[in-house]
């Protein structure tokens, strides 16, 4: 997944406003205890990144 995809999705789910904010904010143990930002920033693939978030709020699969 491309990176502007996957900020694409977030956008999709969150709203553009609250996006960036949540993963600036919210660590999740799916992510190993990272925010999505830190686990980009320490080199995690997007889709891996997106499943975590999928899964700690359990997004529904027609979402994803």
């Amino acid at each position: 997944m491309r990176l502007t995809d996957f900020w694409q999705r977030m956008a999709d789910y969150f709203g553009e406003g609250y996006a960036d904010s949540f993963a600036r904010d919210h660590v999740m143990s799916e992510l190993g205890g990272r925010t999505v930002h830190q686990a980009l920033e320490a080199g995690w693939e997007t889709k891996d990144v997106w499943r975590g978030v999928c899964a700690a709020l359990e997004i529904p699969v027609d979402r994803r």
